[in-house]
């Protein structure tokens, strides 16, 4: 792929996104983020708005990047968002949004930029998913699954595109001390719930702190510039607390009682 490379980050506004598209400026590619209001450009990178719930914002997005740069070398699929409550009292609106954003819109993201990536014969698309994604965690059950598909999604793009010089990378970040965790939604029913309440807000708490304690995410962006810049990346990157990506990497050899002891433990 070319040394300058026209990149579009989504949920660049704040946390992972604006580091990824930051460090991805500085290293001088042409970079594009996005948000799903609208925001002033960043001093180092131009910001479109893009809502990827939004079939239409994400058309015309894709559109402004190809009437302006003629092409899209990297898609990075960073924009998410998490909520958190009991499995049985999660409302279908808040499993809808939870899935419709981290999955659906990464899915609208792709579709949309793949017939110009199969024009040109080459392309990049680096999938943002989570830790989450190969360890269930409990009462955030649609995030974690939301990455989980994330996770199939892209082994089977990775397959279906490559014949057409297109690659597919997924990153699987670990805890990192970002606006996330202040952002989360808390489903109510839950923290008021009579049986799930405390443990619900015990767990959280932990989760939290270990988020708070976690990498800073200027690491998460070195990682994603790396898959940027490298000819051949790796497919699946886990990035974060040595503890949680040794933990995920060993998890597929582990007797499940074992993981299910060592995750109740952590949580």
């Amino acid at each position: 792929m070319k040394h300058t490379q026209i990149i579009l980050v989504t949920g660049a506004s704040s946390g992972f996104g604006k580091v990824i598209a930051t460090q991805l400026a500085a290293q001088g590619h042409t970079v594009y983020g996005s948000s799903r209001k609208a925001v002033s450009d960043n001093p180092d990178f131009k910001m479109l708005q893009l809502d990827i719930t939004d079939p239409a914002s994400v058309s015309n997005a894709i559109s402004t990047i190809l009437a302006e740069e003629g092409r899209i070398d990297v898609l990075v699929n960073n924009a998410g968002m998490g909520i958190s409550g009991a499995i049985e009292l999660t409302t279908e609106d808040e499993i809808q949004r939870q899935m419709n954003t981290n999955f659906i819109g990464a899915v609208r993201m792709c579709a949309a930029v793949l017939p110009s990536m199969r024009e040109a014969g080459q392309g990049r698309i680096i999938n943002i998913s989570s830790i989450a994604g190969v360890l269930a965690v409990p009462y955030q059950a649609f995030y974690s699954a939301s990455k989980f598909a994330i996770e199939g999604y892209s082994e089977a793009l990775y397959q279906e595109v490559k014949p057409f010089g297109i690659q597919v990378c997924v990153v699987e970040p670990g805890d990192f001390r970002t606006g996330f965790t202040a952002q989360r939604q808390m489903n109510e029913a839950t923290l008021s719930h009579s049986q799930y309440g405390e443990h619900f807000t015990r767990t959280m708490q932990n989760v939290e702190q270990s988020e708070n304690n976690g990498c800073h995410p200027e690491k998460l962006g070195r990682a994603v510039c790396k898959l940027v810049n490298k000819r051949r990346p790796a497919f699946r990157t886990k990035v974060g607390p040595w503890e949680q990506v040794f933990f995920a990497r060993i998890k597929p050899m582990l007797p499940f009682c074992l993981t299910d002891w060592l995750i109740r433990k952590f949580y």
